[in-house]
């Protein structure tokens, strides 16, 4: 006995959706609320000697992307955005 398409569309429709929503959860599992950027930029910075610099970028950069690397240094795969953020001349915007 053939399958009707719908039988097949009925089975579909409901498993597109738990991906689509699985999707969104990954996607937001590094997004902080702008009140997380001020400890996670110190820790972030904790193990520099340039303390201010750091500590202004990080919370630029946090601000923008609500995303911090885990991590005192490098991990910058983890935020594409805080990682993606260049200067001018083209360096890291984001430590």
């Amino acid at each position: 006995m053939a399958r009707r398409p719908h039988n097949t569309l009925l089975l579909l429709v409901p498993l597109l959706l738990i991906l689509i929503t699985f999707s969104d959860v990954a996607e937001g599992y590094n997004r902080l609320r702008p009140a997380d950027c001020r400890p996670r930029c110190t820790y972030r910075c904790s193990a520099t000697s340039h303390k201010k610099p750091c500590m202004f970028f990080c919370l630029k950069c946090c601000s923008k992307c609500l995303c911090v690397p885990p991590g005192t240094f490098g991990n910058k795969q983890t935020c594409p955005c805080y990682n993606n953020w260049k200067t001018q001349q083209g360096g890291p915007k984001c430590p």
